[in-house]
């Protein structure tokens, strides 16, 4: 394909022009491929990742305790949670292939201290339960009990992920945590339903595979480490994009595709289990967060009494979650379809907000980054007595304020637009005038109090 042809194509699919349109990266630039093939730079990228974590652990745990002696904290909150929603974005689940969570037990199982028993039925159909109540659990720690200003307790929430994550491989084959529990995966494959990038297969290269490389490995190499293989991926949530596939398959079949980000979430149109319980939870969660940053820190005081920073923060959360429910189930109402003959029930207001849940999740980590970004070299001066200077990086706020507002806008805009295509493609003339006006009305409605909400 020629540069011109590339680039145009390219452009056309960004903006969704061509909404049917797909272009195989592994094939315009074959070294994509050679990376995920070869995989020496992947486990050199890894290994880099597993080293940082390592060392968050530490200097979490044994570090200086005052947050502004601490690096660490930045590095989690300020930078680690930022680049995993953008990179959710542009980049799918590819986060997931190169999490340092599961790499111990990958290393016990390497060395066969793992039962090696096959994931129960009880956790293939109730995980989704499991992980998004250890979701809730994450933000309620990171809120009521202030994770983000103490770098022990960061510490320690990492190392309970990581104890999950090494018990499942200790207790059953590959990576179950991943696949069924990591409450972390649920969000991203939630958010890379509108990622640029999918890994597919290509089925007609399928047809006629006996011997299932991808999914079952062979003698040289392991497996799919979440149970799928290539020809069984057919969305973003599930899929971690580690590439295994890619080398075990002897037809060519694997594919990273660009696509329209609108593409998933008009298919899909919120039939998913995963994506109807993370949304309203994901949304309730912002909302509240908001809310207590931006107005209640000065009215409500626990005077550092747990049980009232916890009650607080759940009757808020709770509240909010209930507001978004009721905007998903009556949104749905008053769109008017809820059932289809084809694919059965399905959640419209789902896919149609999960641009907004994006944009606000970044807006509430952009805004930290930004808020302890001043300190960090002041910080890591103090830490480790590097001779860094008058470093001190400071934006003004009318700079951060217009990026909250274009983040926020231009989420709703995507809101607005897989309502659009819903409108004028799926359900072309099934959808009344005051059906579709309500609609965009519930959309403004969320936009408005995230406005309202703004951190600054």
């Amino acid at each position: 394909m020629k540069f011109y042809t590339f680039l145009k194509k390219f452009i056309l699919i960004a903006f969704d022009k061509l909404p049917d349109e797909k272009i195989n990266l592994f094939e315009v630039f074959p070294s994509i491929k050679k990376f995920f093939k070869q995989r020496k730079l992947h486990r050199l990228l890894r290994t880099f990742g597993d080293f940082i974590f390592l060392f968050i652990i530490i200097f979490g745990l044994f570090g200086p305790q005052n947050p502004n002696e601490n690096i660490i904290i930045f590095l989690s909150w300020g930078i680690w949670w930022p680049s995993i929603v953008i990179g959710w974005f542009f980049f799918s689940r590819m986060w997931c292939g190169f999490c340092p969570f599961p790499g111990l037990g990958r290393l016990l199982q390497h060395f066969n201290i793992s039962l090696n028993l096959p994931v129960p039925k009880y956790l293939i159909n109730n995980g989704i339960y499991i992980s998004v109540l250890l979701f809730i659990l994450i933000i309620f720690f990171e809120e009521s009990l202030e994770f983000k200003e103490s770098p022990r307790l960061t510490a320690i929430l990492m190392l309970f992920i990581l104890a999950g994550a090494t018990l499942m491989a200790m207790i059953f084959q590959k990576q179950a945590w991943c696949r069924y529990l990591c409450p972390m995966g649920r969000i991203i494959g939630t958010g890379a339903t509108m990622s640029f990038l999918e890994f597919r297969p290509d089925h007609e290269k399928c047809k006629g595979c006996a011997s299932f490389a991808c999914k079952k490995g062979n003698s040289q190499a392991a497996g799919c480490p979440v149970y799928l293989g290539a020809f069984n991926v057919r969305n973003n949530l599930e899929c971690l994009v580690c590439g295994h596939c890619v080398k075990l398959c002897d037809r060519d079949s694997p594919m990273l595709n660009f696509r329209s980000p609108f593409e998933e979430l008009v298919r899909n149109k919120g039939r998913f289990i995963t994506c109807s319980h993370i949304i309203p939870f994901f949304m309730g969660s912002q909302i509240a967060r908001l809310l207590q940053d931006k107005f209640l820190k000065d009215y409500v005081t626990c005077d550092g009494l747990l049980l009232c920073q916890v009650i607080y923060f759940s009757v808020l959360f709770f509240a909010a979650y209930l507001f978004i429910l009721m905007i998903i189930r009556i949104g749905g109402d008053v769109f008017g379809m809820t059932e289809d003959e084809t694919f059965g029930s399905f959640s419209p207001f789902v896919p149609i907000l999960v641009p907004l849940s994006f944009g606000g999740e970044l807006l509430i980590r952009i805004n930290y980054f930004f808020e302890k970004l001043p300190d960090f070299f002041p910080t890591l001066q103090r830490q480790f007595a590097i001779p860094v200077g008058q470093i001190a990086i400071d934006l003004p706020d009318f700079f951060i304020n217009f990026l909250d507002v274009f983040i926020l806008v231009t989420s709703a805009a995507a809101s607005f637009y897989v309502l659009y295509r819903f409108i004028a493609d799926d359900f072309s003339g099934l959808i009344s005038k005051a059906g579709a006006y309500a609609s965009y009305a519930f959309i403004f409605i969320v936009l408005s109090i995230y406005l309202y909400l703004m951190p600054h």
